[in-house]
């Protein structure tokens, strides 16, 4: 197979994978998905004579650099638009969501916030785009070892932040039961 054939297939079969793992990344900013995509598979394009036989943990590597530029050129946009005063918020125009409005497993989302964005990533890797220890390692640009330890060290933090974030059960009083003692003379 040619490289621009081999390049077609992995486009073919991985297409919408890249995209959701783009789409929940970008979380609400549904207009930049396609563009990040877009940007994933030029790259792709023109590397193609560097596709590994597995493509899909590469791709989510290209998939994060492309990420960390459109973050960094949201942020950049941001602050211009802040600095000009066409803010919404600075127009009074910004909406409190209510009580109702929140998600199922909100407080999943909620304790992955608090994370490092290395721990969230890998955590994302590993639950989301369903990937074993080796593609992630892929993905992350890094050993095998190196991400199993990441991961594990990742799930660790998670499971403290969600303990954290759990109330204490309430203390309820149990009565004393006595058992009466037996004094042996009958």
């Amino acid at each position: 197979m040619s490289n621009d054939e081999i390049f077609a297939a992995a486009y073919r079969e991985h297409y919408w994978a890249v995209s959701r793992y783009v789409a929940r990344r970008l979380d609400g900013r549904a207009g930049e998905v396609e563009e990040v995509v877009a940007e994933v598979f030029t790259v792709a394009w023109r590397r193609r004579a560097d596709l590994p036989d597995t493509p899909l943990p590469w791709l989510y590597g290209v998939a994060r650099n492309c990420l960390a530029n459109a973050v960094r050129g949201h942020g950049r946009r941001r602050r211009l638009v802040d600095r000009l005063g066409n803010d919404d918020t600075a127009h009074g125009r910004h909406i409190a969501a209510g009580p109702e409005a929140d998600t199922p497993g909100g407080w999943v989302h909620e304790a992955l916030a608090r994370l490092s964005p290395a721990d969230q990533e890998v955590l994302r890797l590993a639950a989301w785009e369903d990937l074993g220890v080796d593609e992630i390692a892929v993905a992350l640009g890094c050993g095998s070892r190196a991400a199993s330890m990441r991961l594990h060290r990742a799930r660790r933090r998670l499971r403290a932040e969600i303990d954290r974030m759990r109330p204490a059960p309430a203390l309820t009083e149990h009565p004393r039961v006595t058992v009466p003692k037996e004094h042996g003379h009958g």
